[in-house]
């Protein structure tokens, strides 16, 4: 295992606040693969950034978007024209709500 190794005790309290089930297993498993993360995360957090600009991306990209120009569209009866159940200007549709038992 890594040098920092996370205890059981740990994973558990971990997955506990991810509301996640883990079994024995997966604990052990989890134990040394999150070890591995944070272990990782401490060398990244050796690195000399000072002087850095931070940055969100480094392609220099922007986002690309069309002006928004009304254009024309169905009225409402168009767009309804299909429906097989209409009411007040809206398509009618069977509940999808079923009550739990």
């Amino acid at each position: 295992m890594s040098e920092n190794s996370l205890t059981k005790d740990e994973v558990k309290h971990i997955a506990k606040l991810a509301n996640l089930p883990v079994t024995e297993e997966e604990i052990i498993k989890f134990q040394k693969q999150l070890s591995e993360t944070v272990d990782y995360i401490k060398t990244l957090s050796s690195v000399a950034t000072q002087g850095v600009e931070p940055t969100s991306q480094v392609t220099g990209l922007k986002n690309v978007t069309r002006t928004d120009e009304p254009a024309p569209s169905q009225t409402q009866e168009e767009a309804l024209s299909n429906a097989k159940n209409t009411h007040n200007g809206f398509i009618k549709v069977k509940a999808i709500f079923n009550e739990q038992t």
